[in-house]
C-alpha cells in the first residue's frame, strides 16, 4: 500500500529493519530489556513495516491464534508520530487479517496508547498488569 505522503506499508519476511525500528522505539527509549522484546516468537509472526524517503519508520508484528489476530509490537520512530501513520498502518494491517480470514483482533496496549487503539475499534477489557516495566490493559475488536 501507498500512501499520499510517499511512505509505503508493506508485509516483510526480513525482520532486520523491523527489529531495528522496534530497538530504537523499545529499547532505546522506552528501556524495554532486549530479551522482552525479542522473545523468541518472531518466526511465529506476520510482520509489516512501513518506509519513506529516509528508510524504515514503523513496524508491527502478528501472531496467529487461531481466528484470532494478536497484534503486538507496534512500533512508529519518533520522527514519524502525529501524522496518522500508526492508524495506517493499523488499519492496512487489519484489513489484510480480515481477507486472511481472521474474525478478531486482540492486542496488549500501553495505557498511554489506548485512546488510539480505542479510536480503531478496539475495547478495553481486564485489569492493568505490567509488561516489560510498562502499564499495559488488553483490547480486543472484530475484523
Amino acid at each position: 500500500m501507498k500512501l499520499p505522503t510517499g511512505q509505503v506499508i508493506g508485509e516483510v519476511t526480513d525482520l532486520r529493519a523491523p527489529l531495528a525500528v522496534r530497538a530504537e522505539v523499545f529499547i532505546a527509549e522506552q528501556h524495554v530489556a532486549p530479551a522482552e522484546d525479542v522473545d523468541g516468537r518472531d518466526a511465529d509472526c506476520l510482520h509489516w513495516l512501513v518506509t519513506d524517503a529516509e528508510g524504515s519508520v514503523a513496524t508491527l508484528r502478528v501472531l496467529p491464534q487461531g481466528e484470532v489476530a494478536k497484534i503486538q509490537r507496534v512500533a512508529v520512530l519518533k520522527r514519524a508520530r502525529g501524522t496518522g501513520l500508526g492508524t495506517a498502518l493499523m488499519r492496512h494491517v487489519m484489513d489484510r487479517l480480515a481477507e486472511r480470514g481472521f474474525t478478531s483482533a486482540t492486542l496488549g496496549a500501553q495505557i498511554d496508547a489506548l485512546g488510539f487503539y480505542e479510536r480503531l475499534g478496539f475495547q478495553a477489557h481486564g485489569p492493568v498488569y505490567d509488561d516489560a516495566g510498562i502499564p499495559h490493559r488488553d483490547m480486543d475488536r472484530d475484523l
